[in-house]
C-alpha cells in the first residue's frame, strides 16, 4: 500500500527520515507555480524545530511532522506565533511593529480603553436620528460618488454600522490591506467583486480549480453574467483577454488543499486584479495582499468567526476597490448583522491561537493517516494549518457514519473536527468531470481539525475507519455492512 502526503499541486510532502530545523522550502514545479516536494511541518523564519516522524510504512513520508512551538509552514511567510513577514505598523504612527497575535487582540478597538469601554459594543440600530438633512444629504452624495464611508455620525444600516466597522478594521489590518468590506456570506462577498467588475465591462474570469463547490458553480452557470476560462496557473497569462475583470484562485485549495505559488499567479495577472481566497489559510499562515493579490476573500463563517455559530464574508482590499464594493452592497442590501460583525470581531482574538492549536493536531493526524494502510492518500499543505484530506480504500460514506466524537458536516474552522464528503456535500454542485479533473474524488473526505485533543480525535477515526473496512469486507462476502458495523471490534 502506498500512502502519501500529498502538498501544493499534489507533489509530495517528502520521504524517509530528516533534520527538525530549516526552512522546508522545495523547489517548484515544472510550470514555475509551486514548491516541489518539501517536509511537512518543518517551521519557517519564525519556527522552532520541529520534532522529526518515524517511518511509516513502505512509501509513508517520514518527515511529517507536528508542528514545532511557533510554526508549521515550510514554506509560508509565517510562523504561527503570528508576526508576519516583519510584522504590522503600530496604528498611532510610531516606528515599531506589532506582531499579529497582538494585533488580532486590539485592531479594531483602540478606542474602547479612552470610551471606558472594555468590549466593543453592539450597534443594533437601523436608523440613526438626524437634524441636519443638508448634511446627511451630501454625505449620501460623497457616498453615492465614490462608495467612502460616510464621515460623521452613521446614516442607515446598509450604508454601514459601527460594530461591523470594528471587524472590517480589524481584518483589514490583519491582511495588511487598507479596508475591508464585509458582508452576510462568503458568496455574497464574492458575488460583489463580480458585480463590481461586471458593471466595468469587465465579465471575464480566469479561474483555476479546485475552488469552493458554490464559487466553481457561480462561475460556470454564468448567474451574474460572468464567464469564465478555467486554466492551470502555468495557463493564466496566456488566458487573458481585454474584458478580463478577474483572476481568482484558492489556495489552500477547497477541498484538495493543492496550493500555488500567489506571487507568480500575481504576477501572470498583470494589471488584472488576482482575488486569493484565504479562507483555509486565514492571515495567520499566508497574507495572499503582500504576496500581489489585489483582492483576499474569505467565509468568515469559518476561521474568522471560529465557533460555527455565524455566517459571514468579507474582502480585504484596497480603499479604492472597497469604495465599489460598499457601494454595491448598498444596493443590494447583503449587509452583515451587527451581531455577526460583533461575533466576528471576537472571534479575531483567538484566530492565533485557534490555528496554531488546531495546525498542531493536524500535522500530527496527517502522518497518522498516511501511515495507515486503510487510507491511500492524505493531502496536506506545506504551509500547515488545520485541514486535511484523506482517500480511502474502503467506503467513505461509511467513515462518516462511523464517527461518533467528530461531527459530521459541512463547513469548517470550528472549535470542535468536522468531516465531510466533498463530492455528496460541498462539491455536489461541480459537474462530475470537472469535479474529478480537479482531483475531487470519490472517496476522498475532508477533514477540519478542531480544538479536541489528538488522541481522542485520532481514536474517533481510527474507529470509523475500521467499521468502513469491516463494511467493504462484509460486503465482498454478501453480507450487510450495518451488521458487520454492529459487530466490530474496532467501535
Amino acid at each position: 500500500m502506498h500512502a502519501d502526503i500529498r502538498g501544493t499541486r499534489d507533489t509530495g510532502i517528502g520521504s524517509g527520515s530528516g533534520s527538525g530545523s530549516g526552512s522546508g522550502r522545495g523547489g517548484t514545479t515544472p510550470d514555475g507555480y509551486g514548491p516541489d516536494a518539501g517536509t511537512a511541518g518543518t517551521p519557517g523564519a519564525a519556527g522552532t524545530p520541529a520534532t522529526a516522524r518515524t517511518s511509516g510504512t513502505a512509501g509513508t513520508p517520514g518527515t511529517a511532522r507536528t508542528p514545532g512551538t511557533a510554526g508549521v509552514g515550510g514554506t509560508g511567510p509565517t510562523g504561527l506565533t503570528g508576526a508576519v513577514g516583519t510584522g504590522i505598523a503600530d496604528p498611532r504612527g510610531e516606528s515599531r511593529t506589532r506582531a499579529l497575535a497582538t494585533e488580532a487582540v486590539h485592531a479594531g478597538r483602540e478606542d474602547l480603553a479612552r470610551s471606558g469601554l472594555h468590549a466593543a459594543p453592539i450597534d443594533l440600530s437601523t436608523t440613526y436620528p438626524s437634524y441636519d438633512s443638508r448634511g446627511e444629504a451630501a454625505r449620501i452624495d460623497a457616498f453615492a460618488a465614490d462608495g467612502a464611508e460616510p464621515e460623521g455620525p452613521p446614516v442607515y444600516g446598509r450604508l454601514g454600522n459601527p460594530t461591523v466597522a470594528r471587524f472590517e478594521t480589524a481584518l483589514a489590518r490583519l491582511e495588511g490591506t487598507e479596508s475591508a468590506v464585509a458582508f452576510a456570506s462568503g458568496m455574497a462577498a464574492l458575488s460583489a467583486v463580480l458585480l463590481v467588475r461586471n458593471a466595468m465591462g469587465l465579465r471575464h474570469v480566469v479561474a483555476v480549480r479546485p475552488l469552493y463547490g458554490c464559487s466553481d458553480h457561480l462561475l460556470t452557470a454564468g448567474l451574474l453574467g460572468s464567464e469564465v476560462t478555467w486554466v492551470d496557473p502555468a495557463g493564466i497569462e496566456d488566458a487573458l483577454r481585454p474584458d478580463t475583470g478577474l483572476v481568482m484562485v484558492e489556495s489552500p485549495a477547497n477541498p484538495t488543499l493543492a496550493e500555488v505559488d500567489l506571487r507568480a499567479v500575481a504576477h501572470a495577472c498583470g494589471s488584472v486584479p488576482l482575488l486569493a481566497d484565504n479562507t483555509f489559510a486565514t492571515p495567520v499562515l499566508q497574507r495572499p495582499a503582500e504576496q500581489g493579490a489585489r483582492l483576499v476573500l474569505h467565509s468568515a463563517t469559518k476561521y474568522l468567526g471560529g465557533h460555527g455559530d455565524v455566517m459571514a464574508g468579507v474582502v480585504a482590499c484596497d480603499e479604492e476597490f472597497a469604495g465599489r464594493l460598499r457601494q454595491v452592497r448598498f444596493a443590494t442590501g447583503g449587509v452583515l448583522h451587527p451581531l455577526a460583525g460583533y461575533l466576528l470581531l471576537r472571534g479575531l482574538a483567538t484566530l492565533p491561537v485557534r490555528v496554531t492549536a488546531a495546525s498542531a493536531s493536524a500535522a500530527e493526524l496527517a502522518g497518522r493517516l498516511a501511515a495507515d494502510p486503510r487510507v491511500t492518500r492524505v493531502h496536506y499543505p506545506r504551509i500547515g494549518g488545520a485541514m486535511i484530506a484523506f482517500e480511502v480504500h474502503g467506503d467513505p460514506h461509511e467513515v462518516i457514519a462511523g464517527v461518533r466524537l467528530i461531527t459530521p458536516a459541512v463547513s469548517l474552522g470550528s472549535v470542535d473536527s468536522l468531516i465531510q464528503h466533498p463530492a455528496s456535500i460541498s462539491h455536489r454542485i461541480v459537474a462530475e468531470g470537472d469535479r474529478r479533473g480537479a482531483g475531487v474524488s470519490d472517496r476522498l473526505l475532508r477533514l477540519s481539525v478542531g480544538l479536541e485533543d489528538v488522541e481522542d480525535l485520532w481514536a474517533d477515526l481510527d474507529g470509523a475507519l475500521g467499521r468502513a473496512t469491516d463494511a467493504r469486507v462484509a460486503e465482498g462476502e454478501g453480507r450487510n455492512p450495518r451488521e458487520a458495523h454492529a459487530g466490530s471490534a474496532t467501535g
